[in-house]
């Protein structure tokens, strides 16, 4: 299997400093800083990163369980919610909110809610973070 890559670069204290990272494809890079993660300032941060990471794993994951089960879906679209708050003295992500919507013909929502509870549990992604992140779920068909 492939292995991935990233680079980060920080520059300066924590409060006042800033950051660039990019992937090692180059599909894309950003900006973050100390306000962008911790505040409402403009850039990115490691958290969303992790929550398009999990909607988009969490997305393929579905699919293919729906495609498996016989039922293949025609769209899934997840989006996820990354929540890092102040634990003791640091902080930590307490908290992925997966929102997924489903067009799947033939199949009706305690099928699709099982898939989608399936999907989260065996998502890589999920497993990544499972025992140190809560996890919400809320699965509908369109």
């Amino acid at each position: 299997m492939p292995v991935r890559h990233a680079t980060a670069v920080w520059e300066g204290k924590l409060r006042d400093g800033t950051g660039t990272f990019k992937a090692g494809t180059g599909a894309f890079a950003g900006n973050y800083s100390f306000a962008s993660r911790f505040e409402e300032g403009t850039g990115t941060n490691p958290e969303e990163l992790i929550a398009a990471a999990h909607a988009a794993c969490f997305s393929m994951a579905l699919s293919g369980g729906l495609e498996k089960a016989g039922t293949p879906a025609t769209r899934i679209e997840t989006r996820a919610a990354c929540t890092v708050a102040k634990v003791g003295d640091g902080f930590k992500i307490t908290t992925m909110e997966l929102v997924v919507r489903g067009k799947v013909p033939g199949l009706d929502q305690a099928r699709f809610q099982k898939a989608a509870e399936d999907a989260k549990n065996g998502c890589p992604v999920s497993g990544a973070l499972k025992g140190n992140v809560e996890f919400k779920l809320d699965a509908r068909l369109e």
